[in-house]
């Protein structure tokens, strides 16, 4: 993954562990001091978040930990690699298409941003310009010729980048 979407994951974790959880924790708290906690919705709506925000920690911790970072603004982008910005044509419709190859978090795949997992990135990676390349899909075939390799920074392609507003449990 990029070093903004390493980022992104690390100010993720620290808001819901030092704001968020400790703010719905004291919601519990105070929902509970209101008497018979089997008919208390607010207590059991707290409750419910707790254990969305647990689970959340819970999967940014082992994404975090097992996250590889890589600064593609190092590579020279000679030959298709993570954070390369490829223009290619359809060779049997002559269209002309562009791809982005980020890490799987980071994908879009209606903003062009594929992750470096998917069948096109693969058949496409470590490829030069005017190389042509195969993609076998279930029912078909795809042939490409590449146009154009160059770096462009992974999130000023973005569209959809999630905010403080969207780490919380509503």
């Amino acid at each position: 993954m990029s070093i903004e979407g390493y980022d992104l994951l690390i100010e993720e974790f620290k808001y819901l562990l030092e704001k968020e959880k400790p703010k719905v924790a004291e919601e519990k708290l105070v929902a509970a001091a209101h008497g018979d906690r089997s008919e208390n919705a607010d207590y059991h709506a707290a409750k419910e978040k707790l254990r969305f925000i647990d689970k959340r920690l819970f999967y940014l911790n082992k994404v975090i930990q097992h996250s590889q970072i890589i600064d593609p603004s190092l590579h020279s982008h000679k030959k298709i690699s993570f954070g390369s910005t490829v223009k290619v044509t359809n060779i049997d419709t002559d269209e002309e298409e562009v791809y982005t190859l980020c890490g799987v978090l980071e994908s879009e795949p209606d903003n062009g941003l594929i992750s470096v997992h998917s069948p096109l990135a693969v058949a496409m990676m470590g490829k030069e310009e005017n190389d042509e390349f195969k993609v076998k899909l279930p029912k078909f075939t795809k042939e490409y010729g590449i146009l154009k390799i160059e770096y462009k920074n992974i999130f000023s392609l973005k569209k959809n980048i999630r905010t403080r507003k969207e780490f919380t449990f509503h």
